[in-house]
């Protein structure tokens, strides 16, 4: 709607090329919506692929926390290449916060499943 409102304001100016050139730059929503259920479902499948094939309880949470903390690691540098922003700061940024989520959740799941909710 900004957007809009800016072209038409542009338009009446006399200023909308200029406007309209720096409007284009920005993000497409369906894009973006499509890029993050890519990324969900491929993040997604790391857990589900680490802890298929072992049977024994904590070397399959072992194993999960490893292939996850690896593919943290790889989404965070991917962040920080294609966003252009430092790769270090980046990294961290998702592998604490990833790790965070997996343990809360682990938390509320093993919480749950004690309780007979």
């Amino acid at each position: 709607m900004k957007r809009d409102q800016k072209q038409h304001r542009g338009d009446i100016d006399g200023q909308g090329s200029e406007e309209e050139e720096k409007d284009q730059s920005l993000p497409n929503p369906m894009q973006a919506a499509a890029a993050s259920a890519l990324a969900f479902s491929v993040g997604a499948l790391v857990p589900l692929l680490a802890a298929s094939f072992i049977k024994e309880y904590k070397v399959r949470v072992g194993m999960v926390v490893g292939a996850v903390s690896l593919a943290l690691l790889v989404f965070g540098w991917l962040e920080a290449l294609l966003g252009k922003v430092p790769a270090f700061k980046s990294v961290v940024r998702v592998l604490v916060g990833g790790l965070l989520a997996m343990a809360i959740t682990f938390g509320l799941t093993k919480l749950i499943g004690s309780s007979g909710l």
